[in-house]
């Protein structure tokens, strides 16, 4: 759907004609049958008119604590602690709490936000794969400045919460509304049976989309406990008799499955991934008898967790030590017999270690991303034979990813937690690696250099990595790329000459660079839509 034409149409529009989107199609609901809420209205709160989407992360955080959003950001200071940059380097946050809502069944996800914003995430998320419609409730100056947006989300949410669709609604304030400080908090626990679940999301907060998925899951399991704290709950689509073991963090659809059958000579089973499919599975992970941080930045939903009094159990079974070492943690935090977690370790360190001697990596590699399980795919990658001289994560140190530290540095490995684009470039030119893994731009910078590279997120991330199935799951596509700097010298040497930068492309005469030329007319252009730019638009 054309976001930025309906919110140009609009902006002439009154502001309460919030829209709403069906799950199933591109329809708006119908608003008219919206009844009112017997929460009380958000009061209106000064702004600085000068607070949009151009505003630096100070001035916009400043914002948000002046209209009432300290606590949400001192919460998120303390879980989700800054690194080198006061924003993210990656994609915006929020993408990754959309996601979460928007793979969940029956779970109807709306966002208020400046328009590009919603456009980009929209179109993110529907580019990986997201089938979903997602609600949109625009807004101008006036309805951000006197508190009319906070009415016209109401309604909207009102519209959406059909019992016969959805299960929960999930609202996401994005950096303006967050700044504004639009009381989600006021909006109504539950509509029509509906859970209503409101969540600030800001670029100036939370510093990666990684750990915006734990803003969510975390909202998500403290609805569910109290749900479940308060009487009998919906049973999960596929139940057990065993104990089971929640999994969280988002792995390889095929992890889970072998993971069950690494728990299965102790007794255990499985449990649900978090975040999960729907929200009937929040009942089950909670209902566990330990949880595996297998990423280990998902604070929020570990407090919740412990409050439900499970034991949290760091790292993963990835390679023949970590998995000896974790099936250990496991059986240990589940009061499971030595003679069992034995036999459990026994049956899957000799299958991984046949795995791995049969796909063996040679070779120095580079690791770096922002997905959380880098320091997993480090440890398989050195089990596997090869060298990997540093790994750098976007994600924040926590004592669930402690033994994974421990185990790559012990091994000469350099360990970069809150790692910038920046600290993974600079590892490529000083180590000088048969093949880099990282984001984007450190594919491209190693390419530049001649250096093989593979982007972490779509073909590292989608393989499995636990147990004896990920053990020579890296292999084929490591070794591969591995083979290929002989084509990237060959191309490197056809394209010798054609200049980099301001001067790519064949010249008669080569451009030259005038730096002082960019800086002044970027600080037109800036000054330029600094001048035209309403709040939010």
């Amino acid at each position: 759907m054309d976001l930025i034409a309906r919110h140009e149409a609009r902006r002439g529009a009154p502001a309460s004609n919030a829209v709403a989107y069906d799950d199933a199609a591109d329809a708006p609901l119908d608003n008219a049958a919206a009844a009112p809420s017997a929460e009380p209205a958000a009061s209106p709160v000064p702004q600085d008119g000068d607070v949009g989407c151009h505003a630096g992360a100070d001035t916009m955080r400043a914002a948000a604590e002046a209209a009432g959003k300290s606590e949400t950001l001192e919460r998120y200071a303390a879980d989700y602690p800054k690194g080198p940059h006061d924003q993210p380097q990656s994609m915006c946050p929020a993408f990754g709490s959309l996601r979460v809502g928007l793979r969940m069944r029956r779970t109807a996800s709306i966002l208020s936000g400046s328009a590009c914003c919603v456009y980009g995430l929209t179109f993110t998320s529907h580019f990986y794969g997201a089938k979903r419609t997602v609600g949109y409730v625009p807004f101008d100056s006036e309805t951000l400045v006197t508190g009319k947006l906070f009415e016209d989300i109401r309604e909207a949410v009102f519209a959406t919460a059909d019992p016969e669709r959805y299960d929960a609604v999930v609202v996401t304030n994005l950096c303006v509304p967050t700044a504004s400080g639009v009381p989600l908090q006021l909006l109504p626990k539950a509509i029509n049976g509906v859970r209503i679940v409101g969540i600030d999301v800001p670029g100036f907060g939370v510093p990666t989309h990684a750990e915006a998925k734990d803003v969510l899951a975390g909202a998500m399991l403290a609805y569910a406990r109290s749900e479940a704290e308060a009487g009998p709950v919906a049973a999960p689509r596929e139940r057990t008799d065993l104990p089971t073991v929640t999994l969280l963090g988002e792995v390889f659809p095929a992890d889970p499955i072998g993971i069950g059958m690494l728990l299965r000579p102790m007794g255990l089973a499985a449990g649900p991934v978090v975040p999960t499919r729907e929200w009937r599975e929040l009942y089950s992970a909670l209902d566990c008898a330990a949880v595996a941080a297998i990423h280990p930045f998902y604070t929020a939903s570990v407090r919740e967790f412990r409050a439900a009094g499970r034991a949290i159990v760091g790292s993963a079974p990835v390679g023949v030590e970590g998995t000896h070492d974790w099936l250990a943690a496991i059986g240990e935090a589940c009061g499971v017999a030595a003679d069992k977690v034995a036999a459990a370790q026994d049956a899957a360190v000799g299958a991984i270690r046949g795995a791995l001697a049969a796909a063996p990596i040679a070779g120095r590699i580079t690791v770096s991303g922002y997905e959380g399980s880098e320091l997993l795919v480090a440890r398989l990658l050195v089990e596997s034979g090869a060298t990997v001289p540093y790994v750098g994560t976007a994600c924040p140190k926590t004592p669930w990813s402690e033994a994974d530290r421990a185990w790559l540095e012990a091994r000469g490995v350099e360990v970069v937690y809150r790692a910038s684009l920046e600290s993974d470039i600079a590892a490529v030119d000083a180590h000088a690696p048969d093949l880099a893994i990282g984001t984007t731009p450190v594919v491209q910078h190693a390419k530049s250099r001649r250096i093989p590279a593979l982007y972490f997120t779509n073909l590292i991330s989608a393989r499995p990595l636990m147990g004896a199935a990920g053990a020579g799951s890296l292999a084929a596509v490591i070794n591969g790329a591995l083979g290929n700097r002989a084509r990237f010298e060959a191309m490197s040497a056809f394209f010798e000459g054609v200049g980099e930068g301001h001067a790519a492309g064949v010249w008669e005469e080569v451009p030259q660079d005038r730096p002082q030329f960019k800086a002044k007319y970027a600080k037109q252009r800036a000054a330029a839509v600094k001048a035209q730019e309403a709040v939010g638009c």
